[in-house]
């Protein structure tokens, strides 16, 4: 189990270097989170829907967007250099090089969150209060399960002409439950509403992660020697 987590932890580590040194991920969902808030800033109907009701949603609909621009490139440079070969002929376990994909992902989804979140502030004029801690771990913990199911599917597309397209096709119906469960929990949040509505939506967050990250740890090897 030690020499797994120091695998994973080499791997996330040699992704977030790279990211790092180029910043082509963090650049280009950080640009996209943007635009779609304003988007939604500029296209609904004036007078008709308020930002503080749309903002919840629009949290939500920018954070699963962005998140799939990052997991676009989760094994985009191994394709193009061939190097996933050798990383798969490396004397590591298939479930390390999942974890550590998988948490690289997870640290730049969560960095591109972190740049957007007090945008949407700005732009959905949502006013500070500590319930705004409470949506953001709501959304921080979504992300945990969604890049699973994301990081196994980029290992699926890699291969494949249309990686690109492919993704977010397979991916999308995989986020409506932590997109529902979290704009659910984060309007109540918002509100101010006793925990007790909130604590459904946490349970189902959870619940989501953990079944997506076992299923995805233990179908990940097969996929990647397919």
């Amino acid at each position: 189990m030690r020499t797994v987590l120091r695998a994973a932890l080499a791997i996330a580590a040699k992704d977030l270097r790279i990211e790092t040194r180029n910043r082509t991920a963090m650049l280009t969902a950080g640009a996209f989170a943007i635009l779609v808030q304003l988007v939604f800033v500029f296209a609904r109907p004036p007078g008709e829907v308020s930002l503080s009701l749309l903002a919840p949603s629009v949290l939500w609909i920018t954070f699963a967007l962005a998140g799939l621009v990052v997991l676009n490139r989760a094994f985009l440079l191994e394709r193009e250099q061939a190097a996933i070969e050798g990383i798969l002929l490396a004397p590591v376990s298939r479930m390390a090089l999942f974890w550590g994909k998988w948490l690289a992902n997870a640290v730049l989804v969560v960095a591109v969150l972190t740049l957007a979140f007090p945008l949407w502030l700005l732009f959905f004029n949502v006013a500070p209060s500590t319930s705004l801690l409470g949506v953001y771990g709501l959304a921080v913990l979504a992300a945990l399960g969604f890049t699973g199911a994301g990081t196994l599917f980029a290992a699926m597309t890699a291969r494949t002409r249309y990686a690109e397209l492919l993704l977010p096709v397979l991916l999308l119906p995989f986020l409506i439950p932590p997109i529902f469960a979290g704009a659910s929990g984060s309007i109540r949040l918002l509100q101010e509403r006793p925990f007790d509505e909130v604590a459904g939506w946490l349970r189902i967050l959870v619940m989501y992660d953990v079944a997506f990250l076992a299923t995805a740890s233990l179908l990940f090897p097969f996929v990647v020697d397919e």
